[in-house]
Protein backbone atom coordinates (compact mmCIF):
# COMPACT_ATOMS: atom_id res chain seq x y z
CA UNK A 1 0.00 0.00 0.00
CA UNK A 2 1.38 3.30 -1.49
CA UNK A 3 2.10 5.87 2.20
CA UNK A 4 -0.64 8.56 2.25
CA UNK A 5 0.09 11.85 0.69
CA UNK A 6 0.64 14.74 3.21
CA UNK A 7 -2.12 17.28 3.69
CA UNK A 8 -0.68 20.07 1.67
CA UNK A 9 -3.16 22.46 3.05
CA UNK A 10 -2.42 20.89 6.82
CA UNK A 11 1.22 22.39 6.05
CA UNK A 12 0.41 25.07 4.84
CA UNK A 13 -2.05 26.65 7.53
CA UNK A 14 0.41 25.26 9.86
CA UNK A 15 3.35 27.65 7.89
CA UNK A 16 0.86 30.61 7.32
CA UNK A 17 -0.01 30.37 11.70
CA UNK A 18 3.43 30.39 12.57
CA UNK A 19 4.51 33.20 10.10
CA UNK A 20 2.14 35.59 11.49
CA UNK A 21 2.51 34.75 14.93
CA UNK A 22 6.24 35.60 14.33
CA UNK A 23 5.31 38.81 12.68
CA UNK A 24 2.84 39.74 15.48
CA UNK A 25 5.84 39.48 18.13
CA UNK A 26 8.20 40.79 16.52
CA UNK A 27 6.19 43.98 15.24
CA UNK A 28 5.31 44.63 18.33
CA UNK A 29 8.60 44.05 20.04
CA UNK A 30 11.19 45.71 16.98
CA UNK A 31 9.60 46.83 14.07
CA UNK A 32 7.11 49.33 15.76
CA UNK A 33 3.32 47.78 15.35
CA UNK A 34 1.09 51.15 16.57
CA UNK A 35 -2.12 48.88 17.16
CA UNK A 36 -2.55 48.15 21.71
CA UNK A 37 -0.73 45.40 22.62
CA UNK A 38 -4.40 43.81 23.79
CA UNK A 39 -5.61 43.61 19.98
CA UNK A 40 -3.83 40.14 19.51
CA UNK A 41 -5.21 38.89 22.46
CA UNK A 42 -8.63 40.54 22.52
CA UNK A 43 -8.54 38.73 18.80
CA UNK A 44 -7.52 35.36 19.51
CA UNK A 45 -9.84 35.18 22.42
CA UNK A 46 -12.66 36.32 20.38
CA UNK A 47 -11.77 33.69 17.39
CA UNK A 48 -10.99 30.58 19.44
CA UNK A 49 -14.18 31.21 21.87
CA UNK A 50 -16.83 31.71 18.67
CA UNK A 51 -14.85 28.96 16.60
CA UNK A 52 -14.98 26.30 19.24
CA UNK A 53 -18.91 27.55 19.89
CA UNK A 54 -19.80 27.40 16.58
CA UNK A 55 -18.42 24.28 15.43
CA UNK A 56 -20.62 23.10 18.54
CA UNK A 57 -23.76 23.96 17.24
CA UNK A 58 -23.31 23.24 13.44
CA UNK A 59 -22.24 19.63 14.46
CA UNK A 60 -25.54 19.31 17.06
CA UNK A 61 -27.88 20.27 14.30
CA UNK A 62 -26.08 18.13 12.16
CA UNK A 63 -26.13 15.38 14.46
CA UNK A 64 -22.30 14.90 14.15
CA UNK A 65 -19.13 14.83 16.41
CA UNK A 66 -17.75 18.78 16.46
CA UNK A 67 -14.61 18.25 14.52
CA UNK A 68 -12.14 19.13 17.18
CA UNK A 69 -13.09 16.20 19.15
CA UNK A 70 -10.89 13.01 18.84
CA UNK A 71 -7.92 14.46 17.59
CA UNK A 72 -6.57 15.39 21.00
CA UNK A 73 -4.64 18.23 21.82
CA UNK A 74 -2.71 18.14 18.53
CA UNK A 75 -6.20 18.31 17.10
CA UNK A 76 -7.53 20.70 18.73
CA UNK A 77 -4.71 23.48 17.61
CA UNK A 78 -5.02 22.55 13.58
CA UNK A 79 -8.92 22.79 14.20
CA UNK A 80 -7.51 26.46 15.31
CA UNK A 81 -5.39 27.39 13.17
CA UNK A 82 -7.71 29.07 10.31
CA UNK A 83 -9.06 31.10 13.44
CA UNK A 84 -5.90 32.19 14.59
CA UNK A 85 -4.58 33.19 11.24
CA UNK A 86 -7.84 35.34 10.78
CA UNK A 87 -7.83 36.78 14.52
CA UNK A 88 -4.26 38.44 14.06
CA UNK A 89 -4.71 39.26 10.46
CA UNK A 90 -8.11 41.35 11.95
CA UNK A 91 -5.84 42.68 15.05
CA UNK A 92 -2.69 43.24 12.54
CA UNK A 93 -4.22 44.99 9.75
CA UNK A 94 -6.77 47.35 11.75
CA UNK A 95 -6.25 50.90 13.32
CA UNK A 96 -8.77 51.23 16.32
CA UNK A 97 -6.06 53.29 18.50
CA UNK A 98 -6.90 51.62 22.19
CA UNK A 99 -10.17 50.33 21.26
CA UNK A 100 -10.97 46.81 21.75
CA UNK A 101 -14.07 46.18 20.59
CA UNK A 102 -13.92 47.08 16.52
CA UNK A 103 -10.78 44.41 17.07
CA UNK A 104 -13.12 42.11 18.57
CA UNK A 105 -16.47 43.07 15.98
CA UNK A 106 -13.93 42.27 13.09
CA UNK A 107 -12.77 38.99 13.95
CA UNK A 108 -16.33 37.59 15.18
CA UNK A 109 -17.17 38.46 11.76
CA UNK A 110 -14.45 36.91 9.90
CA UNK A 111 -15.68 33.56 11.98
CA UNK A 112 -19.19 33.66 11.71
CA UNK A 113 -19.10 34.51 7.92
CA UNK A 114 -17.88 31.09 7.53
CA UNK A 115 -20.72 29.39 8.97
CA UNK A 116 -23.28 31.69 8.09
CA UNK A 117 -22.22 32.67 4.23
CA UNK A 118 -22.02 29.22 2.48
CA UNK A 119 -22.64 27.83 -0.98
CA UNK A 120 -23.41 24.24 -1.55
CA UNK A 121 -20.75 22.61 -3.77
CA UNK A 122 -20.57 19.22 -4.49
CA UNK A 123 -22.06 16.92 -2.08
CA UNK A 124 -21.49 19.41 0.69
CA UNK A 125 -21.22 23.47 1.56
CA UNK A 126 -17.92 25.33 1.88
CA UNK A 127 -17.49 29.28 2.81
CA UNK A 128 -16.80 31.87 -0.06
CA UNK A 129 -15.87 35.16 1.58
CA UNK A 130 -12.32 35.06 2.59
CA UNK A 131 -12.75 35.33 6.08
CA UNK A 132 -10.23 38.11 7.80
CA UNK A 133 -10.86 40.19 4.86
CA UNK A 134 -14.52 40.09 5.39
CA UNK A 135 -14.19 41.40 8.84
CA UNK A 136 -11.85 43.98 8.03
CA UNK A 137 -14.11 45.12 5.39
CA UNK A 138 -17.24 45.09 7.55
CA UNK A 139 -15.12 47.29 10.04
CA UNK A 140 -14.58 49.88 7.90
CA UNK A 141 -17.69 50.14 6.14
CA UNK A 142 -19.88 50.39 9.71
CA UNK A 143 -16.84 52.35 11.62
CA UNK A 144 -15.75 54.99 10.01
CA UNK A 145 -13.29 55.88 12.33
CA UNK A 146 -11.21 52.84 11.92
CA UNK A 147 -8.92 52.95 9.73
CA UNK A 148 -5.87 50.55 8.39
CA UNK A 149 -2.94 50.19 10.16
CA UNK A 150 -0.14 52.57 8.43
CA UNK A 151 1.98 50.36 6.20
CA UNK A 152 5.05 52.17 7.65
CA UNK A 153 4.74 50.22 10.79
CA UNK A 154 6.10 47.19 9.52
CA UNK A 155 9.48 49.09 8.92
CA UNK A 156 9.40 52.03 10.92
CA UNK A 157 12.45 50.81 13.57
CA UNK A 158 14.81 49.13 10.68
CA UNK A 159 17.16 50.14 8.70
CA UNK A 160 20.18 49.74 6.61
CA UNK A 161 20.08 46.24 4.85
CA UNK A 162 16.61 45.32 6.47
CA UNK A 163 15.20 47.80 4.49
CA UNK A 164 15.50 44.99 2.06
CA UNK A 165 16.04 41.94 4.14
CA UNK A 166 12.57 42.03 5.88
CA UNK A 167 10.42 42.35 2.17
CA UNK A 168 12.72 39.74 0.47
CA UNK A 169 11.52 37.50 3.87
CA UNK A 170 7.66 38.17 3.08
CA UNK A 171 8.38 37.32 -0.56
CA UNK A 172 10.53 34.57 -0.38
CA UNK A 173 8.26 32.31 2.47
CA UNK A 174 5.23 34.04 0.47
CA UNK A 175 6.19 32.59 -2.58
CA UNK A 176 7.04 29.11 -1.06
CA UNK A 177 4.31 28.80 0.78
CA UNK A 178 1.87 29.80 -2.12
CA UNK A 179 4.31 27.71 -4.76
CA UNK A 180 4.78 24.67 -3.32
CA UNK A 181 1.63 24.58 -0.92
CA UNK A 182 -1.16 25.94 -1.36
CA UNK A 183 -0.62 25.94 -5.48
CA UNK A 184 -1.95 29.74 -6.09
CA UNK A 185 1.25 30.92 -8.74
CA UNK A 186 -1.47 31.84 -11.16
CA UNK A 187 -3.33 33.64 -8.73
CA UNK A 188 -0.56 35.43 -7.92
CA UNK A 189 0.19 36.14 -11.49
CA UNK A 190 -2.94 37.47 -12.32
CA UNK A 191 -3.33 39.67 -9.40
CA UNK A 192 0.26 41.33 -9.53
CA UNK A 193 0.04 41.19 -13.72
CA UNK A 194 -3.45 42.77 -13.33
CA UNK A 195 -2.87 45.47 -10.85
CA UNK A 196 -0.03 46.77 -13.15
CA UNK A 197 -2.47 47.09 -15.84
CA UNK A 198 -5.07 48.83 -14.05
CA UNK A 199 -2.41 51.36 -13.17
CA UNK A 200 -1.36 51.94 -16.52
CA UNK A 201 -4.96 51.97 -17.78
CA UNK A 202 -5.50 54.66 -15.15
CA UNK A 203 -2.18 56.65 -15.81
CA UNK A 204 -3.48 56.45 -19.82
CA UNK A 205 -7.27 57.30 -19.28
CA UNK A 206 -7.81 59.53 -16.48
CA UNK A 207 -3.79 61.79 -16.18
CA UNK A 208 -3.02 59.34 -12.45
CA UNK A 209 0.79 59.57 -12.47
CA UNK A 210 2.25 56.00 -13.22
CA UNK A 211 4.25 56.08 -10.50
CA UNK A 212 1.82 56.62 -7.45
CA UNK A 213 -0.24 54.09 -9.45
CA UNK A 214 1.87 51.92 -8.52
CA UNK A 215 3.63 53.00 -5.43
CA UNK A 216 1.53 50.46 -3.24
CA UNK A 217 3.81 47.98 -4.69
CA UNK A 218 6.72 49.35 -2.74
CA UNK A 219 5.19 48.72 0.72
CA UNK A 220 5.20 45.56 2.65
CA UNK A 221 1.77 45.85 3.45
CA UNK A 222 1.27 45.10 -0.66
CA UNK A 223 3.30 42.05 0.00
CA UNK A 224 0.99 40.64 3.07
CA UNK A 225 -2.07 41.11 1.13
CA UNK A 226 -0.59 39.26 -2.57
CA UNK A 227 0.84 36.92 -0.45
CA UNK A 228 -1.15 35.91 2.61
CA UNK A 229 -4.68 37.78 2.13
CA UNK A 230 -5.63 37.24 -1.72
CA UNK A 231 -4.62 33.38 -2.25
CA UNK A 232 -6.72 32.03 0.53
CA UNK A 233 -6.82 28.74 -0.52
CA UNK A 234 -10.28 27.66 0.79
CA UNK A 235 -12.26 30.77 -0.56
CA UNK A 236 -10.20 30.92 -3.92
CA UNK A 237 -10.21 28.65 -7.40
CA UNK A 238 -8.08 25.45 -7.60
CA UNK A 239 -8.05 25.27 -11.67
CA UNK A 240 -5.19 27.52 -12.89
CA UNK A 241 -7.44 29.48 -15.66
CA UNK A 242 -9.85 30.32 -12.65
CA UNK A 243 -7.45 31.62 -10.00
CA UNK A 244 -5.25 33.31 -12.89
CA UNK A 245 -8.99 35.38 -13.44
CA UNK A 246 -9.98 35.43 -9.61
CA UNK A 247 -6.39 37.76 -9.35
CA UNK A 248 -7.25 39.63 -12.61
CA UNK A 249 -10.79 40.47 -11.27
CA UNK A 250 -9.61 42.07 -7.94
CA UNK A 251 -7.24 43.91 -9.53
CA UNK A 252 -9.91 45.23 -12.05
CA UNK A 253 -12.09 46.16 -8.69
CA UNK A 254 -9.56 47.76 -7.03
CA UNK A 255 -8.71 50.31 -10.31
CA UNK A 256 -12.71 51.00 -10.91
CA UNK A 257 -12.69 51.46 -6.58
CA UNK A 258 -9.21 53.94 -7.19
CA UNK A 259 -11.14 55.79 -9.88
CA UNK A 260 -14.47 56.15 -7.60
CA UNK A 261 -12.22 57.58 -5.09
CA UNK A 262 -13.06 54.58 -2.46
CA UNK A 263 -10.73 54.08 0.24
CA UNK A 264 -9.14 50.97 1.31
CA UNK A 265 -9.57 49.85 -2.22
CA UNK A 266 -7.58 46.52 -1.62
CA UNK A 267 -9.93 44.70 0.88
CA UNK A 268 -13.16 46.26 -1.08
CA UNK A 269 -12.04 44.69 -4.42
CA UNK A 270 -11.14 40.89 -2.81
CA UNK A 271 -14.58 40.91 -0.79
CA UNK A 272 -16.34 42.43 -4.05
CA UNK A 273 -14.64 39.30 -6.15
CA UNK A 274 -15.55 37.01 -3.51
CA UNK A 275 -18.71 37.84 -3.33
CA UNK A 276 -19.84 37.27 -6.61
CA UNK A 277 -17.39 34.19 -7.20
CA UNK A 278 -20.15 32.85 -4.32
CA UNK A 279 -23.06 33.96 -6.46
CA UNK A 280 -21.69 32.29 -9.18
CA UNK A 281 -21.36 28.63 -7.31
CA UNK A 282 -24.77 29.49 -5.97
CA UNK A 283 -26.16 29.37 -9.29
CA UNK A 284 -23.98 26.65 -10.47
CA UNK A 285 -25.59 24.91 -7.72
CA UNK A 286 -29.52 25.81 -8.88
CA UNK A 287 -28.92 24.89 -12.56
CA UNK A 288 -27.25 21.83 -12.03
CA UNK A 289 -30.20 20.64 -9.27
CA UNK A 290 -32.98 22.21 -11.94
CA UNK A 291 -30.26 20.18 -14.62
CA UNK A 292 -31.14 17.10 -12.65
CA UNK A 293 -35.10 17.69 -12.25
CA UNK A 294 -35.67 18.00 -15.32
CA UNK A 295 -33.33 14.42 -16.29
CA UNK A 296 -35.48 12.91 -13.49
CA UNK A 297 -38.44 10.77 -14.76
CA UNK A 298 -41.88 11.63 -14.18
CA UNK A 299 -44.24 9.28 -12.20
CA UNK A 300 -45.87 9.08 -15.51
CA UNK A 301 -43.04 7.52 -17.14
CA UNK A 302 -42.14 5.10 -14.23
CA UNK A 303 -45.52 3.93 -14.19
CA UNK A 304 -45.34 3.61 -17.83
Amino acid sequence: MSPKPPDLRLAALRRFAAAITTLNVLGYTLLGFEPAYAHPFVALATAYALELALESLDALSRGARPRFLGGGARGLVDFLLPAHISALACSMLLYANARLAPVAFATAVAIGSKYLLRVPVGGGSRHFLNPSNTGIAATLLLFPWVGITPPYQFTENLAGAWDWGLPAIFIGLGSFLNLRLTRKGPLIAGWVAGFALQAALRAAWFGTPLAAALDPVSGVAFLLFTFYMVTDPATTPVAPRAQLAFGAAVAAVYGVLMCLHVVFGLFFALFIVCGVRGAWLYGEHLYARAAAARAAPTAEEVQS
